[in-house]
């Protein structure tokens, strides 16, 4: 079984044995005289039918069972976590069971709420306070009834997404991010009215790691161009990304960019980019689609038209700047301990050497590559650098560079990482030196040697070594 179908099995059966728990929690809150709903995002996807395996977690809303007794009640289910109190949501394993909720607004912002449960309050009044129809769907796993009241069902049918309430949407402004990755994820076209509510709507008051968390979900969605799409048309790039805006009719060479200007090569090759990630970690999944987003982010400041030509003349260079703005916007350094940062920096700065070396190949020496692998992840860059080719109408460029970038690379062992140094410090101690610079100096001369290929073994290195002092 291939990694990939270990995954989907592993998630389909944690899908399984969390609805279980589900129902049998539903089961002992009937015979407490209540009712427990299935709500939000796993109604949704089962719905749609979607091919990957629902979210393991599922969420259940309690009716007519007040907050003390639902919790002595979770406990007989075993460990129950309180996330917030005032929000009465407990966490019992794989199923997260909370009592509708009351919001009153309290101040500006998505935080700007005083959250209250309520027991009492009828179905179709909790579903009210949900974001969009397509999540405002309820279902009864003991009845397999569903509740509907804001017809979320026939939107799904319709592909629109559409918001529950005027009146209440715009008091919390992280849907409006919400809209364009629901958008990307399920290709659904968003409803006017809600549209032009979403384009009014300040974001001024949202933290870097809440717009993260919703762009990681738009990065990961099956066609990410659908969402960035739609944020450039509700103005959230605008707002948000002028590093993004400024790729908006900035012109390109139509002999090489025959599909338009910058910002609609950046949206097919996000999706090309898409397509390459899915046999990769979600931190090298996440470089990539941040890569494929930023790779061009120098062409407005150096676009000119030269010896009648448009030119973008050491874009990669200069792209760096803004990208490294751009990813200050979203507070992305590390993920999971691996620097995302540094490999998207190094991607936007380099993702032209692929080509270019193709070009002169029998020139490249395997130094070259050595050297690369200190700046990024040729494997990464490679995948980017592909995405880029194919972003220009699929098919229509030779795009086979890429390919022999990479198994270059792999031939050198260098396709993640530069060689580990042969000679170390402690080699030198060995013959005597004291620490110091002039042991550095001397490793990092050997080590160029080594990048070189003019040096292999340690025998050969410590010979260096004994040269040089």
């Amino acid at each position: 079984m291939s990694a990939e179908a270990a995954k989907d099995a592993k998630g389909a059966k944690d899908a399984k044995g969390a609805l279980e728990h589900a129902t049998a929690i539903a089961a002992a809150v009937r015979d407490a005289g209540g009712r427990a709903l299935v709500v939000g995002g796993w109604v949704r996807d089962r719905m749609l039918g979607i091919s990957e395996p629902p979210k393991s977690n599922i969420d259940l809303e309690v009716f007519g069972v007040e907050a003390a007794r639902l919790r002595a009640m979770l406990e007989g289910f075993g460990r129950v976590e309180a996330v917030g109190e005032s929000f009465q949501v407990y966490k019992v394993g794989d199923v997260d069971v909370s009592l509708p909720r009351r919001d009153s607004k309290a101040g500006r912002g998505h935080r700007g709420f005083v959250v209250t449960g309520d027991s009492d309050m009828s179905i179709d009044e909790a579903a009210r306070r949900r974001d969009f129809t397509v999540n405002a769907i309820s279902w009864d796993p003991l009845t397999n009834q569903h509740f509907d009241p804001f017809d979320g069902r026939a939107d799904l049918g319709r592909r629109l997404l559409r918001m529950v309430d005027a009146q209440t949407f715009a008091d919390d402004s992280l849907r409006v991010l919400r809209a364009i990755q629901f958008a990307a994820r399920f290709e659904l076209t968003l409803d006017e009215a809600t549209a032009a509510l979403c384009r009014a709507i300040p974001l001024d008051d949202l933290p870097a790691e809440r717009v993260w968390g919703e762009i990681e979900k738009l990065l990961l969605a099956r066609k990410p161009s659908i969402g960035f799409a739609l944020a450039m048309d509700l103005g959230i790039v605008s707002k948000l990304f002028p590093e993004l805006q400024a790729l908006a009719g900035c012109a390109q060479e139509p002999e090489w960019h025959p599909e338009g200007d910058v910002w609609v090569h950046t949206l097919q090759v996000i999706d090309q980019a898409r397509a390459r990630i899915d046999d990769l970690p979600r931190p090298q999944q996440l470089a990539v689609m941040l890569g494929a987003v930023a790779h061009d982010l120098g062409k407005p400041a150096t676009t000119a038209f030269i010896d009648g030509r448009i030119r973008s003349m050491d874009h990669e260079e200069q792209g760096v700047a803004p990208a490294t703005a751009f990813l200050d916007r979203l507070n992305v350094h590390t993920i999971d301990g691996y620097d995302v940062r540094r490999q998207v920096l190094g991607i936007t700065a380099q993702h032209l050497k692929p080509g270019s070396w193709y070009k002169v190949r029998g020139e490249v020496g395997d130094g070259a590559f050595r050297r690369l692998a200190h700046k990024v992840d040729l494997e990464l860059l490679a995948r980017v650098a592909k995405s880029d080719c194919e972003g220009r109408r699929p098919g229509r460029f030779d795009c086979s560079a890429m390919d022999w970038f990479l198994e270059r690379a792999r031939a050198l062992g260098v396709e993640h990482r530069p060689p580990a140094p042969i000679l170390l410090g402690r080699h030198l101690l060995e013959l005597g030196m004291t620490p110091g610079p002039r042991v550095g100096e001397i490793l990092k001369a050997v080590y160029e040697q080594q990048m070189d290929g003019t040096i292999t073994t340690l025998e050969e290195a410590i010979a260096e070594a004994k040269q040089r002092l």
